[in-house]
């Protein structure tokens, strides 16, 4: 998707800080965060919303969460909260799935 902002920051056409990356998916700090430990891990894989997730999609979304468990331990964050927005109405503003990691 050539205007999603989470697809030009994967391609690094727009700087972020980076935590982590592999073959499935990209964590990097919130721009606007919330705790003291706040990254976005996002997919590769261009995916506007969770409700767009289909059965093929179930090993990405557990490499996401096991991801953001990794980056909590990394970070020395041992209490944390992953969060799903899911569409306009949950609070969801840039529709490309990604999985907030807030922690302490």
């Amino acid at each position: 998707m050539e205007a999603c902002l989470f697809c030009k920051i994967i391609a690094g056409e727009i700087p972020s800080k980076r935590e982590y990356e592999d073959e499935q998916c990209v964590a990097f700090h919130d721009i606007h965060p919330k705790e003291r430990v706040h990254l976005l891990v996002v997919p590769r894989k261009h995916i506007p919303t969770i409700a767009d997730i289909t059965d093929t999609d179930s090993p990405l979304i557990g490499h996401l969460t096991y991801v953001a468990k990794e980056l909590a331990a990394k970070l020395n964050s041992p209490g944390y909260k992953l969060q799903w927005n899911v569409g306009k109405e949950g609070g969801q503003e840039v529709f490309h799935i990604h999985l907030h990691l807030m922690g302490k």
